[in-house]
């Protein structure tokens, strides 16, 4: 058996499907509905509703609770480990199911109290379309689990894996004998980086195609649990809330389509990725909170000055109720969001992960809102601050720092991780990857960087910053200079308040943090190497790698 494939993205990601394509395509080729496709019916069994697409896959959909009971593809059953079915969340219990086709499509509807959701299959189609509607907190629905048989697919993210023999943190996070993490929040991946996940044997392929996620939460850098496997079997995941680490409310109202899609082995069909999925034949079946592509619109810009094209530029939409994003064109900027519901929204320039403009964009129904060039202003990038000495640029995030290519897919006391402790020396050339990309209290506090300062320099009073990306039980870093300065200790920012440094995730909220040191501070001597011991700060958090602990995306000394 053959594992997904993918290719790299960025510093610190794979792919599992390749990036959605602009704008939007018809549904073509095998996606094409076929209304004559035979045996495309429904029956009733007792106690489900057994749909035949009339192609490769047959499922049935419980009567009483709305569960995926059966996937039968190429007559083989896919569905179910551990004696659990396909389901929200962990089963929504009893729900109101009814069922009803409008010419070559079928449609399961299931009610539970304000939540709706839904299964249509099309004719001719080996793929499951979904909806959720969850329009309040009265029922908790935070996900969709496929959960397939034990033995059917290799396990080719072993970092997912969920069974180890050693327990290491709050029952989800193991330990293997020789010294490797195992959990099923590492998948390396964040929403923007994928379009579908699963598993493919080479001959049969079975993935999630992820909807555009409008109505969750978290942005496009936002990572939460995809796909896990067990001893008793696996799980691909659709997130429509995830708790952890997260810096937004939740959103209500529909989210979808996504997709339940088999393939002969290869990677679901590109018409089936968010932003170029057409459901015009969704449009009249009624599904709750749906709004068709005639009531949305479109920002685009026709450019972005002040970039450093050293990076890559997202552009991100959000408000209270909905969240886009898109890339900027890496040649002048130029970006282009389709699908938007009618609103008010912030817009935001992103400089790898760093916000680096924000603004106010206004889209209406069935229209498009073009915006003249924005211009990223000079003093919004800290990278262009005139530094002493710099570790590490300002992008929002801690990768090139020591470490930080491996924590977005293992737990920090990973075998595989080197050493937390260590310090650096400005002017070595390994600054930055001797610097670690995470500080606890309990583990390396009090890290020291070497520096020398010329005459002139000694004489002046200097700005210190450290940006940090997310922290944990308010870990927040407090300085001393040469032993004789010591920093206040600083506010703790607004962050995310569950794990986030042992699950895969340095994604909170960037602050950067200022610290004014006097001339007094510094060595008069310029062949001497001056001190600069961070420690961290914080009466919370537990102890070692759950002790307050913060993520680091920049460290400075402003000339």
């Amino acid at each position: 058996m053959s594992g997904s494939t993918g290719r790299p993205l960025g510093r610190r990601t794979f792919v599992l499907g390749s990036a959605a394509a602009a704008g939007t395509a018809a549904l073509t080729g095998p996606l094409a509905a076929t209304a004559s496709a035979a045996g495309f019916g429904w029956s009733d069994d007792g106690s489900n509703y057994v749909v035949d697409t009339g192609a490769s896959l047959v499922f049935k959909v419980s009567k009483t609770n709305g569960d995926l009971t059966s996937l039968v593809y190429k007559g083989t059953e896919y569905q179910g480990y551990g004696g659990k079915n396909s389901h929200v969340e962990s089963g929504l219990g009893t729900s109101t199911v009814t069922i009803a086709q409008s010419g070559s499509t079928i449609l399961v509807s299931v009610a539970h109290g304000t939540l709706k959701h839904y299964y249509a299959a099309r004719s001719g189609e080996n793929n499951v379309y979904l909806w959720t509607n969850k329009a309040d907190s009265s029922v908790t629905a935070t996900r969709y689990i496929v959960r397939v048989k034990a033995g059917l697919f290799l396990n080719d993210e072993p970092d997912s894996y969920t069974y180890a023999p050693t327990v290491i943190e709050s029952a989800d996070v193991f330990e293997k004998s020789d010294g490797q993490t195992r959990a099923k929040h590492y998948s390396r991946l964040r929403v923007m980086d994928y379009d579908y996940i699963g598993w493919t044997t080479g001959g049969v392929g079975l993935w999630i195609v992820r909807s555009n996620h409008e109505k969750a939460s978290g942005g496009p850098f936002y990572r939460s649990l995809l796909r896990h496997q067990s001893a008793d079997g696996g799980g691909l995941y659709e997130i429509l809330y995830y708790g952890e680490n997260q810096t937004e409310s939740e959103r209500y109202g529909l989210q979808g389509p996504y997709v339940i899609a088999f393939t002969d082995g290869g990677a679901p069909s590109s018409a089936l990725y968010p932003g170029t999925l057409t459901t015009s034949w969704a449009d009249s079946l009624g599904i709750s909170g749906y709004v068709a592509a005639g009531g949305r619109g479109r920002v685009a810009g026709v450019g972005i000055s002040g970039r450093d094209t050293a990076y890559a530029y997202t552009v991100g939409l959000a408000n209270s109720a909905a969240q886009y994003w898109g890339p900027a064109r890496s040649s002048d900027g130029y970006f282009s969001i389709a699908g938007v519901l009618p609103g008010t929204y912030t817009l935001t320039v992103f400089k790898g992960e760093l916000a680096v403009y924000t603004g106010s964009v206004s889209v209406s129904a069935g229209s498009t809102t073009t915006l003249n060039t924005l211009a990223i202003p000079s003093s919004n990038d800290p990278s262009n601050a005139s530094a002493i000495w710099r570790i590490n640029n300002w992008d929002g995030t801690p990768g090139g720092f020591k470490n930080a290519d491996l924590m977005t897919y293992m737990h920090p006391s990973d075998v595989r991780a080197a050493s937390w402790t260590g310090n650096v020396v400005i002017g070595s050339g390994t600054e930055t990857s001797a610097f670690p990309c995470y500080l606890w209290k309990d583990v390396n506090s009090g890290i020291v960087v070497y520096f020398r300062l010329t005459a002139a320099q000694a004489a002046a009073a200097h700005t210190l910053r450290i940006g940090v990306t997310t922290a944990y039980a308010n870990g927040r870093p407090q300085v001393v200079v040469n032993d004789t300065w010591t920093s206040a200790v600083p506010s703790p920012p607004t962050q995310p308040s569950t794990r986030s440094l042992t699950v895969g995730s340095y994604r909170g909220n960037n602050h950067t943090f200022t610290y004014s040191v006097p001339a007094s501070a510094w060595l008069t001597d310029t062949s001497a190497y001056n001190t600069l011991k961070i420690y961290v700060a914080s009466g919370s958090g537990t102890t070692s790698y759950l002790s307050a602990g913060t993520a680091i995306d920049a460290i400075d000394l402003l000339a």
